[in-house]
Formats: C-alpha cells, sequence, structure tokens
C-alpha cells in the first residue's frame, strides 16, 4: 500500500513539473520570439498594400511606416490620393491615435472600440498597435515538431481584446512567428495570419503579411520594400503633432 502511495506521489510530481517546464518553455519561446520581431532599436520601411475582396477583386494602396522599439510606430497612406495622408500612431500605454485629413482632426483610439477595422483593412487597430506578444498574453506549449512550436496565446488578466485566444506557429530555427489563428469570444475562429520573413543584414523583417479575415472573406497583403534598420528615429516622429503633418 505504502508503494502504491509513493509511486503515485512520485506521479503526481513529474506531471507538476512538466506542466511546469512547458509553461516555462512556452514563455522562453514568446519571448525569444519577441526579441526577434523587435531586434532593430528602429526600423522604416514602404509598403504595398494589396485589398481583395470574396470576388476576387483588388484595391491597392501605398503607405510609409516608422517603428522605434517595442512600443512606437507610426503608419501613414501615401496612395491612392483619396487615402492619402491618413495616419495611425501607437504608443506606449495602450495610447493610439488616428488622423483623417478629411476632418483635419486627430482622434484616440478607444479602447473599446479597438476591434474595428482600420481603414478598410482586415487590420484591426488592435492588429496595428507595437507592443510585444509577451507584455499582452500567456502562452502555452500545444504541439512541437522539428520545423515548429505551436502556441496558444490566452490574453492577460485585464487585457482588453477581442481575441479569446491566438494559436500561432513559431519557427524553430528562427524563432519568427510563420502563421496565425485568432479566435473571437465564442471560440470561434476569426482570422487568420501568413507570415512571410526575409533577412536584411543581421535582422529578419516581415516582406509579407496576409491577414483573412474569415467571416468576411476578405483580405489584406501587406508587402514590404526599401526597409532600413537602426537609422536613429528622433522621437519626435511618433508625435500627434506629425500625426497630423503631411
Amino acid at each position: 500500500m505504502k508503494n502504491k502511495i509513493l509511486i503515485f506521489g512520485t506521479l503526481m510530481l513529474v506531471i507538476i513539473f512538466a506542466g511546469e517546464t512547458r509553461a516555462q518553455d512556452a514563455a522562453g519561446i514568446l519571448k525569444k520570439m519577441d526579441e526577434v520581431l523587435y531586434a532593430p532599436k528602429d526600423q522604416t520601411g514602404q509598403l504595398r498594400m494589396v485589398l481583395t475582396d470574396r470576388s476576387g477583386n483588388e484595391r491597392i494602396r501605398e503607405a510609409s511606416i516608422w517603428q522605434k522599439g517595442t512600443d512606437k510606430r507610426m503608419f501613414r497612406f501615401t496612395a491612392p490620393a483619396s487615402e492619402s495622408g491618413i495616419a495611425f500612431l501607437s504608443l506606449p500605454a495602450d495610447v493610439m491615435y488616428l488622423f483623417m485629413p478629411a476632418f483635419e482632426k486627430e482622434r484616440r483610439i478607444a479602447t473599446h472600440v479597438k476591434n474595428q477595422p482600420f481603414a478598410g483593412t482586415d487590420f484591426s487597430y488592435e492588429d496595428m498597435e507595437s507592443v510585444s506578444y509577451s507584455s499582452k498574453y500567456t502562452p502555452k506549449l500545444l504541439k512541437e515538431t522539428a520545423e515548429y512550436w505551436l502556441l496558444e496565446l490566452t490574453p492577460k488578466s485585464g487585457l482588453q481584446t477581442n481575441y479569446s485566444k491566438i494559436e500561432m506557429k513559431v519557427n524553430k530555427q528562427h524563432a519568427y512567428p510563420e502563421s496565425m489563428e485568432s479566435f473571437d469570444k465564442g471560440g470561434n475562429k476569426l482570422k487568420t495570419v501568413e507570415n512571410t520573413y526575409e533577412k536584411e543584414g543581421k535582422y529578419w523583417y516581415p516582406k509579407e503579411i496576409k491577414m483573412t479575415d474569415l467571416k468576411k472573406r476578405h483580405s489584406t497583403r501587406m508587402i514590404m520594400t526599401k526597409v532600413v534598420f537602426d537609422s536613429n528615429l528622433s522621437d519626435q516622429i511618433f508625435t500627434v503633432r506629425n500625426l497630423t503633418s503631411f
């Protein structure tokens, strides 16, 4: 009887320690991924955006993007003329602004509308913000293969988000996210993301991001060109005053 109790107790400890190890592994994987995504001190680039509706019709937009650290991002449309000047600013502490030239005034994005689409794309304001995944989500390792880790990310307590969870494939060799599936509050699959990464110098960056809204059957592809890293961008770029200047 004592032997059975001892064996049972040992088994429980193994299960507990295995769970803790997997949790630590998942956190380590997510942290490593964040380090890859935000490795440059800053970066700039040009974007070609292709919006495709359910009938296959395409619309093309052009934009510029500036990024600094893990929590500052400026995005501005440059073409076509009807969209030129529309801009988005992401700042620390979940602060985001939108500028629409037609209204000649910036608007702060309230937390409860972060799930709304940004300027007709399939990216929500939340998708556009600059913030590390480790600061927002608690990861769990679901699967491991020779090529990737599959993580389940659930929002940390107090986080305002439209997603109940995200399932993410992380490339094992280079630690960048290959793809993501986002789920709504009802547990239904809401969006998918497919990423293609390239290396420029010592940094990996997303050469192409394809976001698909499964309910609308609509997708947006972002293709990055002319990327430049570590150019010592001024903090003045990431201000509301600059947001409204074009």
